[in-house]
């Protein structure tokens, strides 16, 4: 199944995306694709989609929002790809490193992306981003932890370096909250539609220049064992989303400039989809 929201930001509409390319207003069976919906939500979209109780909408010229509504957490995890820690000089670490993005920075994956005035040095990360399902804590092994997996979906992990590297004071959390640093989307799709999240391929682009081509084989943790290992240091709600890290390639390396004013980024996922934003000074 692929759950989208359509509208302006803020009044966004659940839709359902059939394989046909049909897309149906979900707003008769779910208020939004929020925490609460993952009680019971997809289950009840099925069952309605089945009846023929779905009405069907044409997307044209509406906004695509992020696929889920604000997230109370976004979790995200650094230095998840070994050849982006061979990039940067780092080794790779031996524990997940864990920090947090504000949850008012997911915006929808065609939004603009706004430079902050003092920046200099915004960079690109293409993600892919779990959302939780099911509530996880103290699991007992990665084994089982995919069970509470309600889908994934593509992130573009924004990031402003300096913030985060040399002002950060010890902390990454604030090279990556300002405004608009966390496309999302533009679609979710449901776990059962991908079982292995560690075989689909991510690709970055700016002004039309690949700058990433990797696959999540390439994570140090794996999605099982992120989930797992989070779940002990904290509780993982329905809606939280979780960043997983991103493959070389970005500009950090020095390989590549950093964003500016008119730059035109695009980031993929196989299977799920792309996403494309501009570049603007806030």
């Amino acid at each position: 199944m692929r759950l989208m929201r359509l509208g302006p930001p803020g009044r966004e509409l659940p839709v359902l995306l059939t394989e046909q390319g049909d897309h149906y207003d979900l707003h008769g069976v779910t208020a939004d694709i929020d925490g609460a919906f993952w009680a019971d939500g997809v289950e009840r979209v099925r069952a309605a989609l089945a009846s023929g109780a779905l009405p069907r909408i044409d997307p044209s010229g509406l906004r695509v929002g992020p696929p889920i509504a604000r997230p109370c957490v976004v979790l995200c995890i650094g230095m998840n790809y070994a050849a982006h820690a061979a990039e940067t000089g780092a080794a790779p670490p031996e524990h997940p490193v864990m920090f947090y993005k504000a949850p008012n920075t997911v915006v929808g994956p065609d939004d603009t992306v706004l430079l902050p005035p003092a920046s200099a040095k915004t960079d690109w990360e293409v993600e892919l981003a779990v959302v939780i399902g099911k509530r996880a804590r103290y699991l007992d092994s990665p084994a089982r932890a995919l069970d509470h997996v309600a889908g994934y979906t593509i992130s573009n992990d924004v990031s402003e370096r300096d913030f985060q590297l040399a002002i950060s004071g010890g902390q990454w959390s604030k090279g990556k909250s300002c405004e608009t640093f966390n496309p999302l989307g533009p679609v979710l799709v449901t776990a059962d539609e991908l079982p292995d999240p560690q075989s689909l391929r991510l690709r970055s682009w700016v002004n039309g220049e690949r700058r990433q081509d990797s696959t999540t084989a390439d994570m140090i943790f794996d999605v099982a064992t992120l989930i797992h290992r989070l779940s002990h240091v904290t509780v993982l709600e329905p809606g939280d989303v979780i960043n997983t890290g991103t493959p070389e390639g970005v500009a950090v390396s020095g390989r590549f400039p950093y964003l500016a004013e008119g730059d035109l980024i695009e980031v993929e996922i196989e299977r799920i989809g792309r996403q494309t934003q501009k570049v603007a000074r806030a």
